[in-house]
C-alpha cells in the first residue's frame, strides 16, 4: 500500500465545501426514526427570512450542531430542525421600500398583489442566512426546513387561535399599543427600539376650577396635554390631600377634569402631581381603568392631532402640534419652566419613526390562566434554565403578565381566521373559508383585515413544524423536544409563549432544557453594531481562519450563559489548533510503513484493550478522563469547559508530550514501531471523534484519512462513509488509571520546571545539562526509574540523578513537592548572569513600586474601568512572581 500523505497545511478552504456537499449528499444530517434509540431534538430558533448572518447566529448554531453532532454520534435520533420566520412588518418593509423607490405604496398595489410581490422577494432573497448556516458546518435536517407561512404551519395557526377563541380566550378590546403612525400598524414590544433622546421637560400650570391657585404638572409630550382627563397625586402626599376630589380646569381645552390619588404617583419626582392622559400612555391608561376616567384620542392613527382636540391644533402633526401648545400656554402665562431632558422614547427598531402610545381597538388573548401551567412547568423543573438566574425573570413575567396584543395592521402574515356577516353583525370563528359555506348563501361576509403577530405562529414552532393539528409519524417520535438553545432577550416574546402553548394544546412542556447565550461583544465590551462597523462579516472570518476556527473560538470564549468578548485576530488559536491536529496527523502517517503487509489497523479494537507500555497506558488513560470530563461538561452545558478540555488533552498531552515520547520507539525495531503507531494511531482516532462535534470539517477530514489505513481489514461496522455514523467516545472506567496520570503529570512538571531554569539562565537548548530530584519525605527511585530515560531526551539531559542531595551553585525549583535542580558549575558565566539578572531585578522592583502605587490611588481605582483595574492587578502579580524567580536565582548564584 502506497504511504498515504496529507498536505503540509491544513487548508479549510479546500476542504468545507466539499465535505459539507458530501455530507448533504449522503444523507447525514436526516433525522431517523429507528426502534430502540431515543429521539434528540432541537428546533432552531428560526431567524428571520430577512435576515443575514451575524456572530450572534454563528454563536447559536454553533451550540446547537455541537449538541446535535454529539447526540447523533453516541446514538441517538437527532432531529435538528431548521426554518425561518415570516417576520411580519420587517419583511413588508423591504419590499414597501422597494416600492417607494418606484413611487408606489402598497395601497397603490393593494393587499394582492402587495403579498405576490413579497412572496416573490422571499423566494428570491429568504434563504440566504439558510445557505450561509452552511459554511459553518450547520448540520441541520434541510429536508424537514420550515417556513412560518407554509400552508400546514398557517393551517395550525388557524386551528390555535380557532381554540382558543372558542374558549373565550381570545377577545377584541381597547389597550394601548406601540401604534407606528408611518407604518399604519401595532407592533411588538421587541419591535420597539428605545433611543435616548435629548429634549425638554415643560412645567405647566394647571389652574384650579375654583380659582384658588394652581398645580404645576410637568411633562415630555405637551401635545398629549390636550387629552389629559385627570391630575394624580399620591394619596399619601401631605401636599396636596386637602385637593382630593377637587377638579382643574384643563388649559385651552376648558374641560374640568378630577385631582385623583393614586400610588403609581412618585412623589419625589418633580412637584408631586402627574398629568394623566389615558389614551396615550400606557401607565395612564391603567390610571384611568382604576379611577373610571374618560379616553380621548386626540392623536390619530397617522400622528396627526384628531377632531378630538381643540380647532387650533386639530389636523396639526405631532411635532408642530408641540411647538403650537407650548406657544399657546406661554401666551396665556402658564408654562412655569422649561428645562433640558434626556429620556428614552421608542423608536420602531426598523424604519427609526418615534412610536405613539395609543388606545387602540385590538385582538388579544387573555394570559393570566394560560400562564399557570407554564409557571409550574418550570417550577417543578420539568423544564430546566441554564444558567439556573433566568427563572427568575420569567417567574417575574409570567405572574404579572399581560394580555397579548396579537393583531396587526399589515397584509404580510397569517390572516385573522375571523369574518363578520354584514347584514346580521355575526361573527364567524372559522378554520375554513365560510363565504363557499352555503349556510351563507346570498350573505355579504367580510373579513377581518388584520394578521396576528409574528410571534403567535412562531409560539407553535416545537410541533408545528412536525405536523400538528395532524398526528404524524414526527410528532409521535420526536415531541417533546429536547434542547432549546436561544438568546435571553426573547424569555418572554418566545420562549414562555411556546411553553404556554404547549401546555395548552398538549399539557406537557415542548422542551426538557433551555440553554441561554450571552451577546457577542468586542474587545472593549460594546453591543456590536453596524453603526460603530465593531461587527465582522462573519463570511469573511470563514473565509480567513476556517469555520472550524471560527466555531472552537466562539465556543471556548462564551462563559456558562455569559456575554463574549470576540475579535476576528482571536481565530488564530482556532486555526493554529486545526494546524496542529493535522500536523500530528502528518507526522504520524510519515511513520506508518509502505508495506501494508506489516501494518493492521483497526482503531475500534485498539482503545478497549489495556496497553503493555506504561507510556501508552498513560495517554489512553489521560484520553478517557478527557471524555469524561467532556461528556459531564457538556451534558451539563459547560461548552466552554469541554472546548478547553480537548484544547489541553490534544495540544498538551497528545502533540506536546506523547508524541515526543514515542518518537524512540518510531525509530526502533519493526514490532516496537508497529506497536507505538498503532497505539498512537488508534487515540488520535479516538481524539477525532472526540472533536468531531467543535470542529467538523478537520476532523471529517483526518477521519477520511485514516480510513484508507488497512480499511479493508475492518469489521463492516467499524468502516463508517462519514465520522458522524461512528461512535462518539464512551469513557472506559477500566482504562482510567489515576496513579499513571499522576506520574505523568509529575514527569510534565518536573521537564518544565528543567526547561524553565535552562531558559530564565540562558542555557543554549543543544547543550547537555545535568539535573536531579530529591524529596525530604520519600525516596524517588522507585517510581521515577521508568521515566528516568523520559526526562534525559525530553529535557535535553546528559545525567538525571535520582535522591542525591542537591550540590552547592545549583538552580533550583519546585514541582508538586518534588525539588528539581540543575547544578550550574561551569554551565554559564556566572559574573556576566548575575551582572544581567541584577539588571533584571531592578527593572522588576521599579515596575512592581510604580503598579503598586497606582492601585493605592484610590482615585484611580475608583474612576477606571472595572476591567482596567482587574489588569493592573494581574498584572502586579505577574511583576510579583517574576521578580521573585529573579531574586531566587541570584541567591543561588552567590554559592557557585
Amino acid at each position: 500500500m502506497p504511504r498515504i500523505e496529507l498536505d503540509k497545511a491544513y487548508t479549510p478552504s479546500t476542504v468545507e465545501a466539499r465535505l459539507y456537499q458530501k455530507w448533504e449528499e449522503q444523507g447525514c444530517f436526516r433525522a431517523q426514526i429507528r426502534k430502540g434509540h431515543k429521539p434528540y431534538v432541537i428546533m432552531m430558533p428560526p431567524p428571520n427570512v430577512t435576515g443575514m448572518l451575524t456572530l450572534g447566529h454563528v454563536l447559536n448554531n454553533s451550540l446547537q450542531d455541537l449538541l446535535a453532532r454529539w447526540r447523533r454520534m453516541s446514538g441517538d435520533d437527532v432531529l435538528w430542525l431548521p426554518g425561518t420566520d415570516h417576520a411580519g412588518i420587517a419583511t413588508q418593509i423591504k419590499v414597501e421600500d422597494q416600492l417607494a423607490k418606484e413611487g408606489l405604496t402598497r395601497h397603490d398595489l393593494g393587499r394582492e398583489k402587495l403579498v405576490e410581490k413579497i412572496w416573490e422577494w422571499r423566494e428570491n432573497y429568504g434563504g440566504i442566512i439558510l445557505q450561509q448556516l452552511r459554511k459553518i458546518g450547520a448540520s441541520c435536517d434541510w429536508s424537514r426546513t420550515r417556513f412560518t407561512l407554509d400552508a400546514d404551519l398557517s393551517r395550525a395557526v388557524a386551528e390555535i387561535f380557532v381554540r382558543l377563541y372558542d374558549k373565550g380566550l381570545i377577545y377584541r378590546g381597547k389597550r394601548i399599543v406601540n401604534w407606528d403612525p408611518e407604518k399604519h400598524t401595532a407592533l411588538s414590544d421587541e419591535q420597539v427600539e428605545f433611543r435616548n433622546v435629548n429634549s425638554h421637560l415643560w412645567h405647566f400650570k394647571y389652574p384650579l376650577s375654583d380659582g384658588s391657585g394652581h398645580l404645576v404638572v410637568a411633562t415630555t409630550r405637551p401635545e398629549t396635554m390636550l387629552g389629559d382627563t385627570a391630575v394624580a397625586v399620591h394619596p399619601e402626599d401631605e401636599r396636596y390631600k386637602h385637593l382630593h376630589g377637587k377638579t382643574i380646569t384643563l388649559p385651552l381645552v376648558g374641560r374640568r377634569i378630577p385631582i385623583v390619588p393614586d400610588e403609581y404617583v412618585d412623589r419625589e419626582f418633580g412637584t408631586g402631581c402627574v398629568k394623566v392622559t389615558p389614551a396615550h400612555d400606557p401607565n395612564d391608561f391603567e390610571i384611568g381603568n382604576r379611577h373610571g376616567l374618560q379616553f380621548i384620542i386626540v392623536i390619530g392613527p397617522d400622528g396627526r392631532m384628531s377632531d378630538e382636540a381643540p380647532v387650533p391644533f386639530c389636523g396639526l402633526d405631532r411635532k408642530e402640534a408641540r411647538k403650537a401648545v407650548v406657544a399657546a400656554l406661554e401666551e396665556q402665562g402658564l408654562v412655569e419652566k422649561i428645562e433640558p431632558y434626556s429620556h428614552s422614547v421608542g423608536h420602531n427598531e426598523r424604519t427609526g419613526t418615534v412610536i405613539e402610545p395609543l388606545l387602540s381597538e385590538q385582538w388579544f388573548v387573555k394570559m393570566q390562566d394560560l400562564a399557570q401551567p407554564a409557571i409550574a412547568a418550570v417550577r417543578e423543573g420539568r423544564v430546566k434554565f441554564h444558567p439556573e438566574h433566568w427563572e427568575k425573570t420569567y417567574f417575574h413575567w409570567l405572574e404579572n403578565v399581560r394580555d397579548w396584543c396579537i393583531s396587526r395592521q399589515i397584509w404580510w402574515g397569517h390572516r385573522i381566521p375571523l369574518w363578520t356577516v354584514k347584514e346580521t353583525g355575526e361573527v364567524i370563528c372559522s378554520l375554513d373559508d365560510p363565504t363557499i359555506d352555503p349556510n351563507y348563501a346570498g350573505l355579504t361576509l367580510v373579513q377581518d383585515p388584520d394578521v396576528v403577530d409574528t410571534w403567535f405562529s412562531s409560539w407553535l414552532w416545537p410541533f408545528s413544524t412536525l405536523g400538528w393539528p395532524n398526528k404524524t409519524d414526527d410528532l409521535t417520535h420526536f415531541y417533546p423536544t429536547s434542547t432549546l438553545v436561544t438568546a435571553p432577550d426573547i424569555i418572554f416574546l418566545w420562549v414562555a409563549r411556546m411553553i404556554i402553548a404547549s401546555e395548552e394544546v398538549f399539557g406537557v412542556e415542548p422542551f426538557r432544557d433551555v440553554y441561554f447565550t450571552g451577546l457577542v461583544r468586542d474587545m472593549q465590551g460594546r453591543k456590536m453594531s453596524k453603526s460603530l462597523g465593531n461587527s465582522p462579516d462573519p463570511l469573511e472570518v470563514v473565509d480567513s481562519y476556517g469555520a472550524d476556527a471560527l466555531r472552537f473560538t466562539i465556543i471556548s470564549q462564551t462563559p456558562r450563559g455569559g456575554d463574549i468578548r470576540f475579535g476576528s485576530d482571536m481565530c488564530e488559536q482556532g486555526r493554529n489548533f486545526a494546524n496542529k491536529l493535522w500536523n500530528a496527523t502528518r507526522f504520524l502517517l510519515m511513520n506508518v510503513p509502505e508495506d501494508g503487509a506489516t501494518f493492521a489497523f483497526d482503531p475500534i479494537e485498539i482503545l478497549p484493550n489495556a496497553p503493555e507500555n506504561l507510556i501508552d497506558r498513560w495517554i489512553t488513560s489521560a484520553f478517557f478522563s478527557c471524555v469524561r470530563d467532556v461528556d459531564r461538561a457538556m451534558t451539563e452545558f459547560r461548552f466552554a469547559d469541554a472546548a478547553k478540555r480537548i484544547y489541553s488533552f490534544i495540544w498538551n498531552d497528545f502533540c506536546d508530550w506523547y508524541l515526543e515520547l514515542i518518537k524512540v520507539r518510531l525509530q526502533g525495531s519493526a514490532a516496537n514501531r508497529s506497536d507505538a503507531l498503532t497505539h498512537a494511531l488508534g487515540v488520535l482516532h479516538g481524539i477525532v471523534r472526540l472533536l468531531h462535534p467543535l470542529m467538523p470539517f478537520v476532523t471529517e477530514e483526518i477521519y477520511q484519512t485514516l480510513s484508507k489505513l488497512s480499511a479493508s481489514t475492518w469489521p463492516a461496522d467499524h468502516r463508517h462513509t462519514s465520522i458522524m455514523q461512528a461512535e462518539f467516545p464512551r469513557y472506559q472506567a477500566a482504562l482510567a488509571d489515576e496513579s499513571v496520570e499522576a506520574q505523568f503529570s509529575k514527569l510534565q512538571d518536573v521537564v518544565n520546571a528543567i526547561r524553565n531554569i535552562r531558559g530564565e539562565l540562558r542555557i543554549a537548548p543543544s547543550l547537555r545539562i545535568p539535573a536531579g530530584i530529591r524529596s525530604d519525605k520519600k525516596a524517588l527511585a522507585g517510581e521515577w526509574e521508568n521515566l528516568s530515560d523520559s526526562v534525559l531526551r525530553l529535557a535535553g539531559l546528559d545525567l538525571f540523578e535520582l535522591d542525591r542531595p542537591r550540590p552547592k551553585g545549583s538552580a533550583s525549583a519546585i514541582a508538586q513537592g518534588i525539588e528539581v535542580y540543575v547544578p550550574l558549575h561551569g554551565l554559564i558565566d556566572v559574573n556576566a548572569e548575575r551582572a544581567r539578572l541584577g539588571k533584571e531585578d531592578e527593572r522588576l522592583l521599579k515596575l512592581v513600586v510604580g503598579t503598586k502605587a497606582k492601585l493605592s490611588n484610590a482615585s484611580f481605582v475608583e474612576r477606571a474601568k472595572p476591567e482596567v483595574v482587574e489588569a493592573e492587578r494581574d498584572k502586579l502579580a505577574e511583576l510579583e512572581h517574576a521578580h521573585e524567580k529573579i531574586r531566587r536565582f541570584l541567591d543561588e548564584l552567590e554559592s557557585v
